[in-house]
């Protein structure tokens, strides 16, 4: 019992940096999405609420050069190009002082700040954190840094911490969560969104 509440209360006293990927060109979208106003918000200053809301403290947000972000600490990746991946080793290494990082995307505005927050007080140390919406994983993912790293030693230039999650498995938490998971990534799924939410 004392070990449990003992446990508690130094989750309870972690630092869990919060990070916003938003520094892709958006090329089939045709545009940037970190810019693109989704039910009258830029995608990208929602995501840096939902983190902040959730908890998470400090915000990071990647971007590309150019872009704003208020209300987070801005890190410009100065070649975005290179992929996601590149992306994901400014995040870490902006939280690299957290217990823990909390990684969401940029264009996925079906994902709220209760999923985020129930993701992120499910982390533990030592443990992946994954959010599950039905049958399908997304985000936000939540570990600690140097499980990030070992993520990057695995990830392809587009990609995050998918092979981590498989080599990994017995460390791998899913939260079922709410929420839609789906991001956007053509004018025709911003339109479908938009149909959704003026219904």
């Amino acid at each position: 019992m004392v070990v449990r509440g003992r446990s508690r209360i130094l989750l309870e006293m972690s630092v869990i940096a919060g990070a916003v990927l938003a520094a892709g060109s958006g090329t089939r979208m045709g545009r940037p999405k970190a810019d693109l106003v989704v039910d009258g918000q830029r995608l990208l200053d929602r995501a840096v609420v939902i983190l902040r809301d959730a908890g998470c403290d400090p915000v990071i947000a990647v971007v590309r050069d150019g872009t704003t972000a208020d209300g987070a600490m801005a890190v410009v990746n100065p070649d975005p190009s290179r992929g996601q991946r590149s992306s994901l080793e400014l995040a870490v290494a902006a939280g690299e002082s957290a217990d823990a990082i909390a990684i969401l995307l940029v264009d996925v505005p079906g994902i709220g700040v209760d999923a985020v927050r129930t993701v992120i007080r499910a982390w533990r140390p030592g443990r992946i954190t994954v959010a599950r919406y039905g049958a399908v994983r997304g985000h936000p993912t939540v570990m600690a840094p140097g499980l990030w790293h070992e993520a990057l030693e695995l990830a392809g230039p587009d990609e995050g911490a998918r092979s981590l999650l498989k080599a990994r498995a017995d460390q791998v938490d899913e939260i079922e969560v709410s929420g839609d998971p789906v991001d956007l990534d053509t004018p025709a799924d911003l339109a479908r969104w938009s149909d959704i939410t003026n219904r």
